[in-house]
């Protein structure tokens, strides 16, 4: 009845998945949910974060608690919990230097009377040693290589909904230049200095976003709502500045419409939110847009305002191709690229640009500035706000901002990656390399196929756009390589919400519809052909829909001719505790079940998310609902097919005995990240090796993680 433990070589199967060539990659050792440092906080966040000068302490801000947050990470792979400080008024940006903590925090009363301080902060002791008053809303802070002075960007920012957000709306704002003594402020030298008058939007009410500070003292600022970005002096005169122009993506989704169409271009104001030094002549800017941008791209200038690369969309493509877009965001600004910093890693000059929406950080080797090569993409938490490289310590670490609340969802988490002599532990599942750029996300079934591809289908976060998708497991990582759209006469089948499918044994394949009665989905199982024609559609009897709930088909397997399903959690006449495998032989129109009983839990719910057969067994994929440290239930059972005797539907059914063989857990955590939630797939080839996966969600509250793996046969 043990549950087989995590081993050295299942490990190893995990996470060796190279992606790239080179020896040397980042790959995540931790992930800290910074409610630690609030325990019972409903919400939390990591926005903006810092290091100690020893790297050894991490300081973040967290806007919803009104606080700032510790995190010891002397060893870095299992970052310890400082607890918290809570300020008055909102923090918007962190940095330090020496000793001490500089913290910008919004004082505002509203859009008009605003307000701010910069607080000295003694790290050691997390309290408070001083106040200076910056005369107004500050979002951004940078010191200076030299510590020599600070600088803040006093953004007073717009209200979003006043005149739909259109400029000027005053006081306008200006950037708070602080001179520096022995890592003390000195608040009465403060320069206020005066950036109206220069960009060519809205140029009396410039609205300073993020500012960076090179190691020739000189300050790079983005005026984001003005689409302009300033470069200064230490004493706060304007040596540069120029329009961020435009931006052109070609080959993006555009449309919010339940499916990943890559046919549109658009040109927009690139409005950058970040901005960093790449050298002493380049600036890299993330062009998240605002009002009136949003492009998908990131940029680099040299300082006088030459362009000299812009992305385009294929930062966007590459998200794409793991599994990370978020068609959520398609009408907005897709992937929506906010974050970027710069750093040196054994001798090599890298840029790092997040992307918010498809919580991805794509890392670039930017020794030739005019053109930059992608090296890798990080799985983030969700929605990540602050990148901080630590390289004196070959660490790289990201806040991340969302936060879903305390009741089993996402929480908002500090990940950790480590530069190693090692393969990229991620993505463990790609569609590079198909003729045709190819999105795909929200796996939720899986079969091995006697060809030696898996297959897997897609839920309703795709349901205008049902797919199968054909999986090379012989590739690191394993790829993609076909897309095999589900249709009914012709044309793209509706109604689908697909959880589970199996081979036919006549080249096409049985699917699962889980089925969603309040979104007029059936409860339903769909005879497929090797094209993705729907031959046939196979109703439930009365006998179930009579007691159907939302929670229905959560897979499918083929036993000697008959379909079994899995139910995912209890209906209206099942025991609590207990759901239906559900029996239905295609042949004689005959339909039976047994009754499965769940494991125990403390929170949420425990269901089945997925059932295959192999060697004499029912395996099954249990889980609960819940996520980090929450989680308690992921695992896969089996039942013995000679056990299974299936009763007549509307009456007393049998109970099998499952036998828990793999406790996911310690699988799940094996590559640094947080527990996901939906373990959804399970496909066993003839020599018994197992392959999982887990559903995103269409990342849609979700970091957009897939987990793809393989454990070696029993």
């Amino acid at each position: 009845m043990s549950a087989r433990l995590l081993s050295t070589s299942a490990l190893a199967l995990i996470c060796a998945t190279p992606a790239i060539a080179q020896d040397a990659h980042f790959n995540r050792i931790a992930s800290f949910p910074v409610a630690q440092n609030l325990p019972g906080a409903e919400e939390t966040s990591s926005e903006i974060i810092a290091a100690t000068e020893d790297g050894m302490t991490l300081v973040y801000t967290d806007s919803p608690a009104g606080a700032v947050g510790f995190i010891d990470i002397t060893d870095p792979a299992t970052p310890a919990p400082l607890g918290a400080l809570t300020l008055e008024g909102e923090p918007t940006s962190v940095a330090i230097a020496g000793a001490s903590a500089f913290v910008a925090v919004n004082r505002s009363a509203d859009y008009v009377e605003t307000a701010g301080a910069l607080l000295t902060l003694d790290v050691a002791t997390r309290s408070v040693t001083e106040s200076c008053d910056l005369g107004g809303q500050p979002d951004s802070i940078a010191i200076a290589p030299d510590q020599s002075f600070l600088a803040v960007a006093i953004e007073n920012e717009r209200d979003e909904d006043l005149n739909e957000g259109a400029l000027p709306q005053m006081p306008a704002g200006f950037v708070a230049i602080l001179p520096m003594t022995e890592g003390a402020i000195d608040c009465a030298g403060m320069i206020r200095a005066d950036v109206t008058g220069l960009a060519d939007i809205a140029s009396d009410d410039p609205e300073p976003e993020f500012v960076a500070i090179n190691a020739e003292g000189e300050i790079a600022l983005t005026l984001q709502e003005n689409n302009h970005i300033v470069i200064l002096d230490r004493a706060g005169t304007v040596l540069s500045h120029f329009s961020a122009g435009e931006a052109t993506a070609e080959g993006v989704d555009t449309a919010r419409d339940g499916q990943l169409v890559f046919d549109q271009t658009v040109t927009r104001l690139r409005e950058p939110d970040a901005i960093t030094w790449l050298d002493a002549d380049h600036v890299a800017i993330a062009n998240e847009g605002d009002w009136n941008g949003g492009s998908r791209t990131w940029s680099i200038f040299a300082q006088d305002g030459t362009l000299v690369h812009d992305s385009g969309a294929s930062l966007e493509h590459a998200i794409v191709e793991i599994g990370h877009y978020p068609e959520g965001r398609s009408g907005k600004k897709g992937t929506e690229l906010e974050s970027i910093v710069a750093a040196t890693f054994d001798g090599t000059p890298m840029l790092f640009v997040g992307s918010e929406r498809g919580s991805v950080i794509g890392v670039y080797d930017a020794t030739d500035p005019s053109a930059p090569v992608l090296r890798q993409l990080l799985p983030s938490g969700i929605g990540p706000e602050g990148l901080l490289p630590i390289p004196s310590r070959g660490l790289f670490v990201t806040a991340n901002e969302t936060d879903l609340g305390a009741d089993g969802a996402a929480r908002s988490h500090v990940i950790i990656y480590e530069w190693q002599d090692a393969p990229a532990a991620y993505p463990q599942l790609t569609s590079a390399g198909m003729e045709a750029l190819t999105g795909w996300g929200a796996i939720s079934g899986l079969v091995a196929g006697e060809d030696g591809m898996l297959y897997a289908v897609n839920d309703s976060a795709y349901g205008a756009q049902p797919t199968i998708f054909v999986i090379d497991p012989s590739q690191q990582p394993a790829r993609i390589i076909r897309a095999i759209r589900v249709a009914r006469d012709g044309a793209p089948a509706a109604q689908m919400d697909m959880e589970g499918i199996t081979l036919d044994g006549q080249g096409g394949f049985w699917i699962a519809n889980e089925g969603r009665t309040d979104r007029d989905i059936p409860h339903a199982l769909y005879h497929v052909d090797a094209s993705g024609a729907i031959t046939e559609e196979v109703t439930l009897p009365e006998a179930l829909l009579s007691q159907e709930r939302r929670f229905g088909f959560e897979g499918v397997t083929m036993v000697d001719g008959t379909l079994w399903m899995a139910v995912q959690r209890e209906w209206a006449d099942d025991p609590e505790g207990m759901v239906k495998l559900v029996a239905y032989t295609p042949a004689t129109g005959e339909w039976g079940a047994v009754h499965y009983p769940l494991a125990a839990h403390e929170r949420g719910w425990v269901g089945l998310s997925e059932i295959t057969a192999h060697d004499g067994y029912l395996y099954l994929v249990e889980r609960d609902n819940q996520l980090g440290d929450l989680a308690s239930v992921k695992q896969i059972t089996r039942v013995a097919l000679a056990d299974l005797q299936p009763a007549p539907l509307g009456g007393d059914l049998p109970v099998v005995t499952p036998e828990v063989v793999i406790d996911l857990l310690p699988y799940l955590t094996a590559t640094g990240g947080y527990v996901l939630d939906k373990v959804e797939s399970l496909a066993i080839t003839q020599d018994g090796t197992m392959w999982i996966a887990t559903d995103n969600d269409g990342v849609d509250d979700h970091s957009g993680e897939t987990m793809f793996f393989s454990l070696p046969p029993m």
